[in-house]
């Protein structure tokens, strides 16, 4: 189920990324990376700080193909996506809470101890969207907006705390999921955030 709703994911983050670099009217190479950065970027930094090696991407060079395709492809139809809107908070979810699980249990299978695999998912999941705003330019998104690094963040901590409990896989992943993707729709539909440190006064 993960590996569908990853490539699922990667594909939505890819087009998400393609539409960010068409904000900065970037030329075709730039949408292109920004696609890439933004789909495989967080498993990347994941797979570098944590040792994993070869990196996850270079054994599936499909993932490329993919990637880049969507993002390039978004270019042909980026007019008629904002009907499809409602889709794509779906799907974003869907992949922050996948990529968030694939990040934990990579880490756990390296023998990392909680604090890392905590880490590992939360890297995984918001990396690739905070690769992207970088490289546009601008604040990242996930920092500053509805519940989305925190989403990541008790994903990681529920999936943590059933595998604690020996909890049967499939139960874990299929209560993470529904929680996460749950969770994350809420704080869309609610505009849910948390406190803002607004550092501006001129003088004290």
């Amino acid at each position: 189920m993960l590996i569908t709703i990853y490539l699922i994911a990667i594909t939505t983050e890819a087009m998400s990324g393609a539409l960010a670099a068409g904000r900065r009217r970037m030329d075709l190479f730039g949408v292109a990376l920004i696609a890439f950065v933004t789909a495989l970027g967080g498993g990347t930094v994941r797979d570098i700080l944590l040792g994993h090696f070869p990196v996850s991407w270079t054994q599936h060079p499909e993932y490329i193909y993919l990637t880049v395709g969507a993002g390039l492809s978004t270019m042909l139809f980026a007019r008629f996506i904002h009907h499809l809107r409602e889709l794509f908070l779906i799907l974003d979810a869907a992949g922050l809470v996948a990529f968030t699980l694939i990040g934990c249990n990579t880490a756990l299978e390296m023998g990392y101890s909680q604090p890392i695999v905590v880490m590992a998912g939360l890297i995984t999941g918001i990396f690739g969207g905070v690769l992207r705003d970088i490289l546009c330019g601008q604040v990242p998104l996930v920092l500053k907006h509805e519940l989305y690094a925190s989403v990541s963040l008790l994903v990681a901590l529920l999936y943590l705390a059933l595998e604690h409990y020996q909890v049967p896989e499939d139960i874990t992943l299929l209560a993470v999921f529904s929680t996460g993707l749950a969770i994350r729709l809420a704080a869309v539909r609610w505009h849910w955030t948390l406190p803002v440190f607004d550092y501006t006064r001129e003088h004290w």
